[in-house]
């Protein structure tokens, strides 16, 4: 893969990033960037972020387009319901909890252990869910329950 200027672009096969539509381009960009200690590859059109080893694309919302004749995109509006969300694993739930309240994250709940692992959520400026897992039970062959 050939990364201009950190943006992803494959030479051969592919690679997956994550689009997110967003109320605040600036917002939720030094979001990414803070709470997971991403690195701002593009600040806008679209905002890209690399956070790991993948990258976190984000624009404002808006209508239909010739390639997506039937799509608008929207940020989500409190109390939608969920379909998809980030999954994040850490090496180390409590730090990354601690460090990333510091930073200004909100949980839903401090991390819960679930037997194959450790997780709780947090949602970003626009709504969006995401866990943050530590794999435990699962190394070890327990399952979720």
């Amino acid at each position: 893969m050939t990364e201009q200027n950190g943006f992803p672009a494959p030479e051969h096969g592919l690679v997956v990033t994550h689009f997110l539509t967003v109320r605040d381009v600036q917002v939720s960009r030094e979001f990414y960037a803070e709470v997971f200690g991403g690195e701002v590859v593009l600040a806008e059109n679209p905002a890209t972020v690399r956070v790991a080893n993948t990258w976190i694309i984000m624009n404002p919302g808006g209508g239909p387009t010739p390639d997506k004749p039937d799509v608008t995109l929207r940020a989500p509006e409190p109390g939608d319901p969920v379909s998809a969300f980030l999954n994040v694993r850490v090496a180390d739930i409590a730090a990354f909890y601690t460090a990333a309240r510091a930073k200004g994250a909100h949980f839903l709940t401090e991390p819960q252990d679930r037997g194959a692992e450790i997780r709780c959520y947090l949602r970003d400026p626009d709504g969006y869910l995401i866990e943050i897992g530590q794999t435990t039970g699962l190394l070890h062959g327990i399952t979720a329950t």
